[in-house]
């Protein structure tokens, strides 16, 4: 089938095979590798992008249902060299350890902001609930989050 698309600003057109997961067309039709397949059962949320602004966890979508929408993935974050705020906060406050879940979790959590720019602690937990950390803790993960709020005030 075919599938036309706007990621990261660029649009596409390609043939895909029906059943193909966006993640699975993000990764190895687009070549955009910092979109992680983590557990299979969308428990994680390290494959979390925007599809039209929303945070999708791509491994529940299939690259059909994308098509005419537009995707950003963690690549599509950074502009003209520079960091993303949410990118810069997990850097300045060591939001990461191995990084695996950080894709999904900057994507979370710009999504998060963009729907509640000034959250609570509690409320950036909560926002992020779907993603999950084996390293963290969640703690700077939390810190980052806010100092990205507070960046953005």
């Amino acid at each position: 089938m075919k599938v036309s698309v706007a990621v990261n600003g660029a649009a596409r057109t390609d043939e895909v095979e029906p059943r193909l997961l966006l993640v699975h067309y993000l990764r190895d039709v687009v070549g955009l590798t910092g979109t992680n397949i983590g557990c299979d059962t969308s428990s994680c949320g390290a494959c979390t992008v925007h599809v039209d602004g929303e945070s999708v966890k791509s491994c529940t979508m299939l690259a059909v249902q994308a098509d005419g929408a537009e995707i950003t993935t963690i690549e599509g974050l950074a502009s003209g060299g520079e960091l993303h705020p949410m990118q810069e906060a997990f850097r300045q406050h060591h939001g990461l350890q191995c990084g695996y879940c950080t894709p999904g979790m900057v994507m979370a959590a710009t999504s998060l902001l963009a729907e509640n720019p000034s959250p609570t602690e509690a409320e950036v937990r909560e926002g992020l609930e779907g993603n999950l950390c084996r390293c963290t803790g969640y703690h700077n993960i939390v810190k980052a989050v806010l100092a990205a709020a507070g960046a953005g005030r």
